[in-house]
């Protein structure tokens, strides 16, 4: 790609936002209200906005590696708590997608340097449920399923957040907590509705904090 066609296309998007409301870019910086904050991968295949359909503004948007939530990332944290506490966001949601490089790169067993740490969070993932992914003889499959239960576990340390927690029990069920799948392959946007009442049940009175 040449680098210069960027800021041609930057000005030919300008014109046609203005051709369709003069006063669109105005608007746009007396500040931000998103009801979402997105917590997704950095894979550029896969767009926040492009996919949801949503405008500017509509959503906050976090991306790294396979979306992970470490309790010892800052970055993700912070924004957590800016986006819950200070934007008011209605909804969190993490969304993975099939045929991460990340989490396909956790299942190999190869040195990938500074990666190591990162990826150590997904095989985590995989050592949590190691019976169920290990029972699935199509590797695809298998790759698939990790794809989803990371979605899930990364939900799950959400939750185990003050912020997340204090706007869960001051907003009940005004403030919820989803985990999504894109299929790159069908370009499908997939809701796992994940049980969280059920996964949480034994195990949130050690991670209640509020």
């Amino acid at each position: 790609m040449d680098i210069k066609k960027i800021f041609e296309n930057n000005e030919q998007w300008i014109t046609d936002k203005l051709a369709l409301d003069k006063d669109y870019f105005n608007n746009l910086s007396k500040g931000q209200s998103p009801e979402i904050l997105y917590i997704g991968c950095s894979d550029s295949r896969v767009t926040a906005e492009e996919l949801m359909g949503v405008q500017p503004g509509d959503v906050f948007v976090h991306r790294n590696i396979a979306n992970m939530v470490p309790n010892t990332d800052m970055n993700v944290q912070s924004v957590i708590n800016f986006a819950v506490r200070h934007l008011k966001v209605k909804h969190v949601v993490v969304c993975g997608h099939y045929y991460c490089g990340g989490i396909k790169a956790a299942m190999q067993s190869a040195d990938l340097g500074i990666l190591n740490s990162w990826l150590r969070n997904i095989r985590d993932v995989y050592r949590l449920h190691q019976d169920e992914l290990d029972a699935i003889k199509d590797e695809e499959e298998r790759y698939k399923r990790l794809v989803e239960l990371n979605v899930q576990e990364q939900c799950v340390n959400v939750i185990k957040t003050a912020s997340v927690q204090r706007a869960s029990k001051e907003r009940g069920g005004e403030f919820t907590v989803h985990g999504w799948v894109f299929d790159v392959r069908t370009g499908k946007l997939i809701d796992l509705n994940i049980d969280f009442d059920r996964i949480l049940e034994n195990i949130m009175k050690i991670y209640r904090i509020i």
